[in-house]
């Protein structure tokens, strides 16, 4: 049921998306008294699920979800329709307009999906605010995995500033790690200062493991049973708080997660804090390394703020996190492009877009991630390759500084590599989904 949620989360999502991008084209075309041979959501080869003609338009629905098109008359895209192109220049073809008005047509797109990102963020802001967990407010400190102590990181440290900067959000505090320069982590231990060096060794890790290298540390608190529970039959009850296993100090969640899974299968001495009285509870650890139980999330243990604003506020909220967004996203670009921390292998396919959506219904969680995909499909759509709408936009840069447009033989060769290169793109990233989540 979650894969299935999942799933029309993310098609729901991505029509949204496409329709809204080619309608920018679309618009723009008419405007210009362009013709517009198609609009499709999806990719139609051979068939269509659902068409209809209005006017010199088909509108229709393809059954190849990868994304969606307009087909506008006189222009080399990827239909790669070169009869058209051998037959003179009509009025209303796209080759016929001036090149300033095929280049509001070519951005018309991208143009779209920025203030829709924007629209969305300040429709957000407006209905929820804008809640944040201030990392001053993590009173317990944060829990370490293996990458985090490599980058020197321990139990318990508080983060007060990345790369110099005070830290107000904890959850910016990874995103100003891995997308800014210098790399350094200022935490208080113990009462003293320390300032960590953090290496693209380090972010390679961080963005090819499977843990974030740190997080919240949270008590180990009993909230519920599973209805098989070991910890439930060896007597532990709601609200108990763990302290310690066999004498190792286990009070916090990432401590008991991992004594249970090195010590599966054996009898062992848990100490639990019940209201004011400490006990001694004996359980024997499950060959899974589960005792079913839920604890308290880390949201009830920490002081969340949020900040609230009217209708006419949020729209300079949603614009400035649009291009905060922006921003974000071009910098994983450069990280991607960076062998040495190989965050290439991260590139992911639908798979792990996919993924990305919440097993359950959220509508605040749905829109926040189509914003983001729709600043990552607008900053996609302008990288300058053949086939892409950048690719078309660099070639009438080209024509209007120079006067002259490339002839329509250059522009299907480099449509073609163009096309050629992006479906390896997309094979190295189905692989590597296929690697993390299948093999």
């Amino acid at each position: 049921m979650e894969i299935a949620v999942r799933i029309v989360q993310l098609i729901l999502s991505l029509s949204i998306l496409v329709i809204c991008h080619e309608f920018g084209h679309f618009f723009f075309a008419k405007l210009f008294k362009t013709r517009v041979e198609k609009f499709y959501l999806f990719f139609d080869p051979w068939f269509s699920l659902f068409k209809i003609k209005r006017g010199q338009t088909e509108y229709g629905i393809g059954w190849l979800p990868l994304g969606g098109y307009v087909k506008i008359a006189g222009m080399i895209d990827e239909s790669m329709d070169t009869e058209q192109m051998k037959q003179p220049p009509q009025p209303w073809e796209f080759r016929s307009k001036p090149a300033w008005q095929r280049l509001i047509i070519m951005i018309a797109g991208v143009t779209v999906n920025v203030l829709l990102a924007m629209f969305i963020y300040a429709m957000m802001s407006f209905t929820w605010g804008t809640e944040y967990l201030p990392a001053s407010n993590l009173k317990y400190g944060i829990a370490v995995d293996s990458v985090g102590y490599q980058m020197g990181l321990r139990d318990g440290d508080m983060i007060v500033k990345v790369n110099g900067n005070p830290t107000e959000d904890y959850n910016k505090i990874l995103p100003d790690l891995l997308l800014n320069d210098p790399k350094t982590l200022t935490v208080t231990r113990n009462g003293d200062s320390i300032e960590l060096n953090i290496t693209d060794q380090h972010i390679s890790k961080i963005l090819n493991g499977e843990t974030p290298a740190f997080s919240p540390r949270i008590p180990f608190e009993i909230e519920e049973f599973a209805p098989e529970s070991a910890a439930k039959n060896a007597g532990f009850e709601k609200g108990d708080k763990l302290l310690e296993i066999n004498g190792e100090q286990t009070a916090y969640f990432h401590q008991v997660k991992k004594f249970l899974n090195n010590h599966k299968s054996q009898n062992v001495q848990a100490k639990v804090l019940r209201g004011s009285d400490t006990i001694t509870i004996p359980i024997e650890i499950p060959e899974t390394g589960l005792i079913g139980v839920m604890t308290k999330s880390y949201g009830s243990f920490f002081e969340f703020k949020t900040q609230e604003y009217g209708f006419f506020e949020s729209f300079p909220v949603g614009i400035s996190k649009g291009v905060e967004k922006i921003k974000e996203y071009v910098k994983q670009w450069k990280l991607i492009f960076n062998p040495e921390t190989k965050a290439y292998k991260s590139l992911g396919s639908f798979i792990s877009m996919a993924k990305i959506f919440p097993g359950v219904w959220n509508w605040q969680a749905f829109w926040s991630l189509t914003a983001f995909l729709s600043i990552m499909l607008a900053v996609l759509n302008i990288v300058p390759i053949p086939g892409l709408d950048g690719g078309h936009v660099m070639f009438l840069i080209y024509e209007i500084i120079v006067g002259k447009k490339p002839s329509d033989k250059f522009m299907e060769i480099a449509q073609i590599v163009g096309m050629v290169f992006l479906i390896l793109l997309m094979v190295v990233a189905l692989g590597n989904d296929l690697i993390r989540h299948v093999f």
